[in-house]
C-alpha cells in the first residue's frame, strides 16, 4: 500500500429532516445548539458514524460501540489483549510504547486514522497516538428550530396500580436544517501511523455513505442525508494552501427565510477557485 504523501482537505454538506442529529445529554437530549442558535453535531458523533461505516466495509476497528461490536470483547483492554504482541507489551515492566503504537496502527484502521490514547489500569503503558484525520464540529447554515413533543409509554417499568412517573417523557427534533462539517488529513502524521492512500479512499467512501445503516428512533431512515462531499487533494505534503483557506472557498447561504429542502431554490452554493487546486465533488448516496 502506498503512503499518503499529499495533503487532503474535505467538506461534507448534509441535511436533517424531522430528526435529532446529535442529542445533548446535559440538556435533556435536545439537539445540540450553540449560543447563537445554530445547530451542531459534535466531531465525536461524526467519528462514531465513520467508524461504523468502516466496520460495515469489513475494516478492523478498535473503538466499537456496544451495539455494533463484531468481536464480542467487553472493553478496549480486552480488544488490545486479543493481539498477543500487544498483550505481551502491556504486561511488561518497561513497555515499549513506540512498538505498541506501531502494532496498534497496523491492526486497526481507526487508530491509524484518528489516533488513540492507550492507558489501561494495571499496566505501566501510557501512549498516545496522534492520527492524521481531523474532523471539525458540524454547524448548521442557519439557526435551527427545535420541536419538542411529549410522549408516553404504554406500560409501567415496574409493577404498580397507577401509571408511574417514568411513563412520561419528551422527544426533540429539528424539522429541517442543513449542516456542514470540514476536515483534513495531515501527511506528516500519516507517515507516523502508516495511513495510506487506500485508507484515505475508505474515509472518503465512509463520508459519502455516512448515514447508511444508522437509523434509530431519533434518526429514522431517510431523515439524515449527505448531499455532497468536497475532496481537495493537494500536490504536495504541505499543500498549496492552508486548510482554513481551502475550507473558506466553499460558501453556502440560504436564499429564503424558511428553507425546507437542499436545492437551488433554497440555497446558493459558491465554490471559489483556488489556482492549481480543484476539488472532487461526490454526491451522497
Amino acid at each position: 500500500m502506498s503512503a499518503l504523501d499529499k495533503k487532503i482537505d474535505f467538506a461534507v454538506v448534509l441535511s436533517v429532516s424531522k430528526a435529532n442529529p446529535n442529542g445533548d445529554p446535559l440538556n435533556g437530549n435536545r439537539p445540540r445548539q450553540n449560543y447563537d442558535g445554530y445547530g451542531e453535531i459534535s466531531d465525536v458523533a461524526i467519528k462514531r458514524k465513520i467508524r461504523n461505516r468502516l466496520q460495515d466495509l469489513g475494516e478492523a476497528v478498535f473503538v466499537q460501540s456496544d451495539d455494533r461490536k463484531t468481536d464480542g470483547f467487553k472493553s478496549l483492554r480486552d480488544r488490545a489483549d486479543s493481539n498477543s504482541d500487544l498483550a505481551k507489551i502491556l504486561k511488561a515492566k518497561n513497555p515499549a510504547a513506540d512498538e505498541f503504537a506501531t502494532i496498534a496502527c497496523n491492526e486497526w484502521v481507526d487508530v491509524r486514522s484518528f489516533g488513540q490514547v492507550f492507558a489501561f489500569k494495571g499496566s505501566n503503558l501510557s501512549v498516545g497516538v496522534r492520527g492524521p484525520v481531523s474532523i471539525q464540529t458540524a454547524t448548521s447554515i442557519d439557526p435551527i428550530d427545535i420541536v419538542s413533543t411529549q410522549i408516553t409509554k404504554s406500560v409501567n417499568s415496574v409493577t404498580s396500580d397507577t401509571r408511574s412517573s417514568d411513563t412520561m417523557g419528551m422527544k426533540h427534533r429539528v424539522d429541517f436544517g442543513v449542516y456542514v462539517f470540514k476536515g483534513s488529513i495531515n501527511t506528516q502524521l500519516a507517515e507516523k501511523t502508516g495511513f495510506t492512500y487506500e485508507d484515505a479512499e475508505k474515509i472518503k467512501q465512509a463520508l459519502v455513505t455516512l448515514f447508511e445503516n444508522d437509523s434509530s428512533s431519533a434518526r429514522p431512515d431517510g431523515s439524515m442525508e449527505v448531499h455532497n462531499v468536497y475532496w481537495w487533494e493537494h500536490s504536495s505534503k504541505l499543500g498549496q494552501y492552508s486548510s482554513a483557506k481551502v475550507h473558506r472557498s466553499l460558501q453556502i447561504n440560504a436564499k429564503t427565510e424558511t428553507p425546507s429542502a437542499f436545492n437551488e431554490e433554497n440555497y446558493a452554493v459558491e465554490l471559489h477557485d483556488l489556482e492549481g487546486l480543484t476539488p472532487e465533488i461526490l454526491d451522497g448516496q
